[in-house]
């Protein structure tokens, strides 16, 4: 299972296990099972810390558990962890052989301190394919290795397609806790605490409020975010980032090929690097923190966040990124995750063998078509104008798969479903006006994104029609003291190296407002 390079960069990870560990299987006669047979032997056969049990009592095979030699530790794969996977699979082994995480001591303290009325059991439903599961499943394996209260299950759909289908998961990554719906799509091991630990965030959100005021505070933490802090650091001033998610929409990039001086990375790699960076610094970050309203008053910004602590500076950056926009039609909302989803490499693999629609002609939905039609049995690409907007390479690539329909002209007019899931896609055809309905089980919506800046309402921030802040060229905004950078702005072309650039534009910018309002008063 593993080739000559990962089984040298294996065995370079696993001598630093410090405890023994013992990896317990339940197979059965399936093909699927002879391969994690192979895999675990594999491990076992690279270090002399790990043993290897066959005779696991789990119902879902195959399976298995890694865990402490002596002890009982709740981190379970029910899967072959490869892919994106591989890294959640040698972080457990070595979490399980007590080597220590690369996590902020006070989360490790809150996580071993839970003491739930009753055990919780996570299970995660994922797929080797999806960039954003690996988040989620390795935050979920650490709880599990620290606290014996805490079990968790990394699945992969593909190797239960049956119960896949029986709970109707449509999305991944897709979590339940003791049987019940917990959370979809990507989150860290922040956010997961605060929807276990409620109590936490009345704590922290004193904690945040009782805070001296910031020189500059950014709020986002995206490459923009990520580039106006090194900067605003740099200078030696009080650097505050106060980031929902660190790293943005960066998250939920797939290929990163165009950022100059790397030639490709993906983007969760990106964005460990950015806050690597970031913390190189004296930089405050305040991550898992959405801020819901600013206010500007006699020379000081105020920034309200949703846990309702209110942070203080005397400059703000607003780099809070946009999101994917949605088709606003019916059936959208009501069947997102169930059906309806914006990630063909996160989702792909549940819709093997079915027929899906993208919705967007431009790159990201021509580039999706291309992805999904390698794993589905058939893809209708929807586009509303007279034309696709993609590169003409894309194009033509897209016109030479057997399995993918083109309509242009086509405005998507409501998602139909059998109330628990997507069963079809009402259009019109805007040349004939007819209305047309294709029986589909997926959607994918690939259309472009909206600027997250409904929170600066009533703030005195002056936005252009499409919502997004409109700055100058040294990133400032109508209000005084306030700048802006990233795909948020008016500023063309939404790029990572971009945003990077108007980072440091607006940070230069902050600093230079502070220099002019700190200085005396002429004599």
């Amino acid at each position: 299972m593993l080739d000559a390079n990962l089984q040298a960069q294996l065995k370079g990870y696993l001598e630093r296990l410090q405890q023994p560990i013992e990896l317990i299987a339940s197979l059965d006669d399936r093909a699927e099972s002879q391969q994690v047979r192979e895999l675990l032997s594999e491990i076992v056969g690279l270090s002399d810390k790990i043993t290897l049990r066959t005779d696991g009592s789990d119902a879902r095979r195959p399976s298995f558990q890694i865990t402490r030699q002596g002890a009982d530790m709740g981190v379970r794969f029910a899967a072959l962890p490869m892919g994106h996977e591989f890294t959640s699979l040698v972080l457990a082994l070595l979490q399980a052989g007590g080597y220590p995480p690369k996590v902020e001591a006070d989360l490790i303290e809150q996580i071993k301190a839970l003491e739930p009325e009753q055990d919780l059991v996570f299970e995660t439903w994922m797929s080797l394919t999806c960039h954003n599961c690996p988040d989620v499943v390795q935050a979920l394996n650490l709880m599990a290795v620290l606290n014996p209260r805490i079990k968790h299950v990394a699945i992969d759909g593909g190797f239960f397609q049956k119960e896949v289908e029986d709970r109707q998961i449509m999305a991944v990554p897709s979590m339940f806790l003791n049987g019940q719906p917990f959370g979809q799509g990507r989150m860290g091991l922040e956010e997961i605490l605060a929807k276990i630990d409620t109590g936490a965030t009345a704590r922290d959100a004193a904690k945040l409020s009782a805070k001296a005021p910031y020189d500059v505070l950014i709020v986002g933490g995206g490459p923009a975010g990520a580039a106006a802090a090194i900067y605003a650091a740099r200078k030696g001033i009080r650097t505050g980032v106060a980031a929902e998610r660190f790293g943005g929409q960066v998250l939920d990039t797939m290929a990163i090929e165009n950022y100059v001086s790397i030639k490709e990375t993906d983007g969760p790699k990106f964005a460990v690097a950015l806050e690597e960076h970031v913390k190189t610094y004296d930089v405050d970050i305040m991550n898992m923190q959405r801020a819901e309203a600013l206010r500007a008053d006699g020379g000081m910004v105020e920034v309200t966040l949703a846990s309702g602590a209110t942070l203080k500076s005397k400059s703000v950056i607003l780099a809070t990124g946009a999101r994917w926009r949605d088709m606003n039609v019916p059936g959208e909302a009501e069947y997102r995750t169930k059906g309806v989803t914006y990630c063909p490499h996160c989702d792909g693999p549940l819709f093997k063998g079915k027929k899906v629609a993208v919705i967007g002609g431009g790159n990201s939905g021509v580039e999706a078509a291309i992805d999904l039609a390698g794993v589905v049995d058939h893809v209708t690409l929807l586009e509303f104008d007279s034309q696709l907007r993609a590169d003409a390479v894309l194009q033509r690539k897209l016109h030479s798969l057997p399995n993918v329909r083109v309509l242009v002209n086509a405005q998507t007019t409501e998602v139909k479903g059998d109330g628990s899931k997507v069963v079809g896609l009402a259009y019109k055809d805007r040349k004939t006006n007819e209305l047309h309905s294709i029986d589909i089980a997926g959607v994918f919506v690939q259309i472009g994104l909206v600027p997250n800046t409904a929170w600066l309402k009533g703030s005195g921030v002056e936005l252009s029609p499409r919502g997004e802040i409109i700055v100058n060229s040294h990133g400032q905004t109508s209000v005084p003291g306030v700048y802006a950078a990233g795909d948020v702005t008016t500023v063309p072309y939404k790029q990572i190296v971009i945003a990077v650039g108007q980072g440091a534009t607006a940070a230069l910018g902050a600093f230079d407002h502070l220099i002019r309002t700190s200085a005396p008063a002429e004599a």
